[in-house]
């Protein structure tokens, strides 16, 4: 069973747009051979500029589904991350069947069964995640601001570097805003 935690920032959550969230992505459980036991996380932000954004996880065993859509129209932003969804559950359905069962799963996790168009369009590219290409490299301690500008002066939108002070392998990358992120491991 699906549960949906919905939260919305600078909106309130009405019952209407509670009720379009969970009608809208309630049509993801037709593509699971059962439903999966998740809670839905929801995340509606209205900005100044009155466009919102729509934020969608769904962790289950073993897989996570997100999605996010900015869009002027709320409505048509769950609309368009319910597509979103439907296109990664899609486009990865035969990988992700095929690697539980690889690791002894009984059965498939996404339903097998679809209509003939999505079925069409599912046909799978065993190239797509082919590795082209490998490279090797020493990581050189450094600190995050130094990571940085390696990346830069590489051209790279992201760069592994072992950190000088916790000796644990992190990385830095450029945000779709233009401002950098930082990824610790443990």
């Amino acid at each position: 069973m699906m549960d949906y935690n919905i939260r919305g920032e600078n909106i309130e959550v009405t019952p209407a747009i509670r009720e379009y969230v969970e009608k809208k992505i309630g049509k993801l459980e037709r593509y699971f051979n059962e439903t999966p036991n998740a809670t839905v996380h929801v995340n509606l932000k209205v900005y100044s500029d009155r466009s919102a954004k729509v934020e969608v996880t769904i962790p289950m065993k073993n897989l996570v589904l997100r999605a996010e859509e900015r869009n002027a129209d709320m409505y048509a932003g769950i609309d368009l991350i319910v597509d979103k969804l439907e296109r990664q559950i899609r486009k990865h359905k035969t990988k992700v069947n095929r690697k539980f069962r690889e690791k002894g799963e009984p059965q498939d996790y996404f339903a097998i069964a679809m209509n003939e168009t999505a079925a069409a369009e599912v046909e799978e590219d065993t190239d797509e995640l082919a590795i082209v290409r490998t490279k090797q490299f020493d990581l050189k301690p450094m600190d995050s601001e130094e990571a940085v500008l390696q990346m830069n002066l590489l051209g790279h939108n992201f760069f592994i570097y072992t950190d000088a002070e916790s000796n644990s392998t992190n990385i830095v990358y450029k945000r779709k805003d233009g401002k950098y992120g930082l990824i610790e491991t443990n």
